[in-house]
């Protein structure tokens, strides 16, 4: 039986306080299980004007609403409003979320910082970002974080053995086919990659390709082939914690109508054989509704 991973990705302060929280009443109501990643810095969302001048996220804001779903205030946030910590800020509603039983973990300290940084960043600079996050996250809750998942799928050469380093058991840090040990400069990277294997929600919406096939029901045809493959679903907090919450509780249950087991990132990474991973290449490229470059996950190799 096809299983599907759900990584859900909690950028802001508000995301944090009010959406993940909805999520999880909404997962706990199904009996479906999830991985929470959280920002644990301060919200500087405000400073992602700068994207701006990125080919494709203007198409993006016109498909999708940002301030309906990230609030005025939230894009304030580091330009006219001081950025709230939300590691320090949101303490309670980070541990309800584990008390519920949802895996949790990191996504990122400053997600601005890092999205924005991260790619042209040195080796200091990308363990001093995993280290504050990594040391935020034992804090809160008292025990150090296995899972990462990179904010905005951005990562540089650096990340994967210095996320073996830290202690990170696995991450989701790319967009491609399946799970991967990466390979590269830095060959002795040994923590497996959990991809994200399936679009997003927001990245599905207005697209002219899809001939009028709303996003609910081009999930539901993709992970519904003649050939049952495992997938790694990603969601933001801000959105199918807000506005996308009706229609991401239609997805839910048409998976769970069709048989599909649903997971969290631990659930699926304790089913893999590591030793028995391709090793690829993680490599810049698009993907289709979403603005700039990801980490991709290159031609598999033997």
């Amino acid at each position: 039986m096809a299983l599907i991973a759900l990584k859900i990705d909690v950028d802001t302060y508000r995301g944090t306080r009010e959406s993940a929280p909805r999520l999880a009443d909404l997962l706990g109501r199904l009996g479906v299980p999830a991985t929470f990643l959280f920002s644990l810095g301060p919200d500087h969302t405000g400073r992602a004007i700068r994207r701006v001048f990125r080919r494709g996220f203007l198409g993006k804001v016109k498909r999708t609403s940002v301030v309906g779903h990230y609030g005025l205030k939230t894009l304030l946030y580091g330009v006219l409003l001081p950025g709230p910590h939300i590691g320090r800020r949101c303490s309670a509603q980070l541990q309800d979320i584990a008390r519920r039983g949802f895996e949790v973990g990191v996504h990122c300290f400053d997600h601005v910082r890092w999205q924005d940084g991260v790619g042209r960043a040195s080796e200091p600079w990308t363990r001093r970002e995993l280290t504050l996050a990594r040391d935020q996250f034992t804090e809160i809750f008292d025990r150090p974080p296995v899972v990462h998942g990179a904010a905005g799928w951005q990562v540089n050469h650096h990340v994967p053995a210095l996320e073996g380093e830290l202690g990170f058991r696995y991450a989701s840090d790319t967009r491609g086919t399946g799970p991967f040990v990466p390979a590269g400069d830095r060959s002795a990277a040994t923590v497996p990659q959990l991809p994200t294997t399936l679009p997003t929600l927001d990245e599905l919406i207005g697209r002219a390709d899809l001939r009028g096939v709303e996003p609910v029901g081009h999930l539901l045809a993709v992970t519904a082939g003649a050939l049952p493959r495992d997938h790694v679903f990603t969601l933001h907090a801000e959105l199918e914690g807000g506005a996308y919450l009706p229609s991401f509780e239609r997805l839910l249950r048409g998976w769970q109508e069709r048989g599909v087991r649903l997971t969290d990132l631990k659930g699926y990474a304790a089913q893999l054989d590591v030793a028995r991973l391709p090793r690829c290449g993680i490599v810049a490229g698009t993907v289709e509704g979403r603005s700039g470059t990801l980490a991709l996950q290159s031609q598999w190799k033997k």
